[in-house]
Order: structure tokens, then C-alpha cells, then sequence
């Protein structure tokens, strides 16, 4: 194990878009656990979209950032945190990192399971299309689906979640037209277009001209007027994020017809992840046996190097990955 640790703090709050000076690396010991917590040695980081928004205030300034990560228990000094045990805790953004045992939660030995699926499927990302898709639209068999932001990780497990689950069409949204031909090519859309080719309303009517019954939204603005716009009766609105938003803070209103909402008998709902830490286990057992059997796959862009973190996390924002965007230890 290095004896230099290295860690991530944001010394800026970004006026619109963050750039690379918003952040610094900083250099240190490698710490030592105190009694009741141990060392852990990161191996993978996820850099998310709600990051930015915490960047605006919620992380202090001149301190180490916070993120979902996994690592490998390297000293310990507490018997609930054996040596050599592979543990995901919320204390990342550095390369090493002291945890107590109620901040980590001991990863499965599920045999055949690369271990960035517990950052991806099996991780945050994956549990909010679970979520979305089983609590809060309660899809249906046969039932038709709109996703904003279909590219990024939520948008991709949402439709291989979905394809298992039995959901009809499937239609989503993505930056670009390769991302748009790498949906329907390769994670199962049936129709995906690249809203920058014009309104999103007109779009997803060219792409759904019957309407759909389930709109899951990670963006937010046009995207949610339009997918408001084209749910059919009783149809259902999941709110995931507004990513679209979190870099343009004097975005126009969302437009839509408020009497549509009535009319139609439509829902609205948003949720955080995190009131529904219940559903991991569940999450493992509707998704480990077709993981392993190969019937669902793994969408990820995955970037080497600590030191690339901050790459990642802009890469990210900008929409340059495809799936869940993670940073992996080399060395």
C-alpha cells in the first residue's frame, strides 16, 4: 500500500458550468484508524449528477467531497471490519479513506459479478431505476415508457429493469445521434432521438405517436413539459433528477397544460434514493441471477486514475459517457 494519500476538495462554488479550478488535490499521509474504525484503500469511485447541485452549497468549501465508493479494508481496528473485506461507504473523492463500521455496508460474495456493479446496477444507480419502476410508476406489464437522459446510467438501467419487468416501447432521449443509435443498437429502446435535432415535444411525438403510459425524467425543463404532454390517461411521472437544470440556474419555466394533470388523472412523483435503502437486498435478488446468466448487462464508462476523478466528473456533466461513468484505481 502507498504511504501518500490523495484526496479532492472543491475550493470554488462554479458560476454556471464547474471547471477544473473550481477543485484541488491535496497530498498527504495515509492516515491511521483510530480504535473502532479502519483504513480503507479505494478501488472504484462514482461520480454522479447530484454532485453539481451540491456544489452550489450543500459541500463545504476547502474540505475532502463525498461519494459513493468501494475499497478494500486495508488496516483495522475494530472486529467489525475484518482486514481484506471489500466495503462501500459514502466517504470517497480520496484515495483512502477512515470509516466506522455503521458508515459502510460489507459487500455480497455473489460469484461471477464484477465489482463495479455494486456502483452501477447493484449500486445507487441501479436502485433508483428500481425504484422508479416498482414503487413510484408501478409499471405494468406491457406498458409504454418515455426516458429523458436515457444514455447516462439511471436511463440505461431503467430500460434493462424495465425489459425484465415486461414493459411495451420503449423510447428515450440522449445528447446525441450515436447516443441515440447506441440505445436502440444495444440496450434495448425501441425509438431514441437526440433532442438537440429540435422541440422535444415534436420528437417524442414523431417517436411515440400514441402516447406512453410512463414518463421517468432525469432532466427536467422541455423534457418534462413534453413528457407531461404525452402521457395517456392515468399515465405517471418519475422524478429523478434535473440535470439539465443544475448549470443553468435562470432556466425558463417548465410549460405544460396544468389541466392535463386533472383531465388525465396523471401523477407526479419524485423521490430520493436514499429513503429506500430497505430495497437493496431485493434490488440483489431481481438483478444478480440474470447479471450472472448474461441476460442483463452492464452499461459503464469506466475511467482510469484517481487523478482523472475531476476528468470524470466533468466528462459526466457534459454527457461524454455512456451508463454509469466510474473511476477505477490502477496500480
Amino acid at each position: 500500500m502507498t504511504r501518500t494519500a490523495l484526496t479532492v476538495h472543491q475550493i470554488a462554488r462554479p458560476a454556471g458550468f464547474p471547471a477544473p479550478g473550481d477543485f484541488r488535490f491535496a497530498e498527504s499521509a495515509v492516515p491511521d484508524p483510530a480504535p473502532g474504525t479502519a483504513l480503507v484503500e479505494n478501488l472504484y469511485w462514482s461520480v454522479d449528477p447530484y454532485h453539481r447541485e451540491m456544489m452550489d452549497g450543500d459541500f463545504a468549501l476547502h474540505t475532502p467531497l463525498e461519494g459513493r465508493t468501494l475499497g478494500r479494508i486495508v488496516a483495522s481496528r475494530t472486529a467489525a471490519l475484518p482486514e481484506g473485506e471489500i466495503v462501500f461507504h459514502r466517504h470517497g473523492w480520496r484515495t483512502h479513506s477512515v470509516v466506522r463500521p455503521e458508515e459502510t455496508r460489507r459487500l455480497p460474495h455473489h460469484e461471477g459479478v464484477p465489482l463495479s456493479a455494486y456502483l452501477s446496477l447493484l449500486g445507487g444507480t441501479g436502485l433508483t431505476a428500481y425504484v422508479g419502476l416498482t414503487r413510484i410508476a408501478r409499471l405494468r406489464e406491457g406498458e409504454d415508457l418515455f426516458v429523458s437522459a436515457a444514455a447516462g446510467g439511471v436511463g440505461t438501467a431503467t430500460a434493462r429493469f424495465a425489459r425484465l419487468l415486461g414493459a411495451g416501447r420503449l423510447i428515450g432521449s440522449a445528447g446525441s445521434a450515436a447516443k441515440a443509435a447506441h440505445l436502440t443498437r444495444h440496450v434495448g429502446y425501441d425509438e431514441a432521438f437526440d433532442y438537440h435535432r429540435g422541440p422535444v415535444s415534436r420528437l417524442l411525438a414523431d417517436a411515440a405517436p400514441d402516447g406512453v403510459d410512463v414518463f421517468v425524467d432525469n432532466v427536467g425543463g422541455e423534457h418534462l413539459g413534453a413528457g407531461i404532454g404525452a402521457l395517456r390517461p392515468r399515465g405517471r411521472v418519475v422524478r429523478v433528477g434535473t440535470v439539465g437544470q443544475y448549470n443553468t440556474p435562470d432556466a425558463p419555466p417548465v410549460v405544460f397544460d396544468h389541466a392535463d394533470v386533472v383531465e388525465k388523472s396523471l401523477r407526479i412523483e419524485g423521490f430520493l434514493v436514499r429513503d429506500y435503502q430497505e430495497l437493496q437486498e431485493e434490488l440483489y435478488e431481481f438483478a444478480v441471477p440474470p447479471l450472472i446468466s448474461g441476460a442483463l448487462a452492464l452499461d459503464e464508462t469506466v475511467v482510469d486514475g484517481f487523478e482523472r476523478i475531476v476528468e470524470a466528473f466533468l466528462l459526466m456533466l457534459r454527457g461524454g459517457n455512456t451508463g454509469k461513468i466510474l473511476v477505477r484505481a490502477t496500480g
